[in-house]
């Protein structure tokens, strides 16, 4: 690992009653370990996760539009608050890595089409990330971009990738693992199944480390997979 933990700078927050303090486990946050080189932030829409993961990628100095710290280009709303509220602390720290926002990917895409480098698309299987599906430009991204000693900031990869990608992906990470560390924010129970991997929960007052099989997109899927006939008459029955 090279990030081994993040802390807030609480003391330093004149206001808290904005977003993004004013969320729960923000309230109640001093700091969290990096326990695994593969980590994963867990938790409902709005809970804040990928606040926090685009606060680690704005103090690692990537572009929090998405990107490296090479990429400059701009989106709305491409900043973070909380940025400048944290500390990382390294052991040791590397300056190489990538923050990928799902939300973003296309803007990220139109920058490397318009710069005038003739090896632009070296690192993305040789060709336009715009020519390519959305699932094998990520895939490309991934697989010729990724690698060495450096941090990967994922926020909800699986957006454009099937079930058969999100297993590519994590033999893709699996192969990376040993010099690469990766912080994930999913919603994908597939990914969530990657072994010996650290899942922090956010959906509470305080960020919580819980087991594979506590996460509410196992139990649902699972629960769904088992007897869907069950889960859709509880879910249509006000409908009858």
């Amino acid at each position: 690992m090279y990030l081994k933990r993040v802390s807030y700078l609480k003391n330093q927050v004149l206001d808290s009653s904005n977003y993004p303090f004013n969320i729960p486990w923000v309230e109640n946050f001093e700091s969290l370990d990096f326990r695994s080189n593969v980590t994963f932030f867990v938790g409902e829409n709005g809970t804040g996760k990928s606040t926090l993961l685009e606060a680690i990628a704005d103090k690692c100095e990537f572009n929090v539009a998405g990107g490296s710290r090479n990429n400059l280009f701009e989106v709305a709303k491409a900043e973070s608050v909380l940025g400048d509220y944290i500390r990382l602390s390294w052991s040791p720290k590397v300056n190489r890595g990538f923050f990928l926002r799902a939300e973003t990917f296309y803007h990220f895409a139109s920058y490397i089409d318009a710069l005038e480098d003739p090896n632009k698309y070296a690192a993305y299987g040789g060709k336009s990330l715009h020519h390519q599906s959305h699932g094998e430009s990520y895939l490309s991204l991934f697989m010729n971009s990724f690698g060495g000693k450096a941090i990967y900031l994922l926020d909800e990869p699986e957006a454009a990738l099937s079930p058969l990608r999100q297993l590519s992906l994590m033999k893709i990470i699996k192969d990376l693992e040993n010099e690469s560390q990766f912080i994930i924010a999913t919603h994908s129970p597939i990914l969530l199944g990657y072994p010996n991997a650290t899942i922090y929960n956010f959906d509470h007052a305080k960020i919580e480390m819980i087991r594979y099989e506590e996460t509410m997109h196992y139990i649902l899927t699972k629960r769904f997979i088992e007897a869907p006939e069950l889960v859709l008459k509880e879910l249509f029955r006000d409908d009858d």
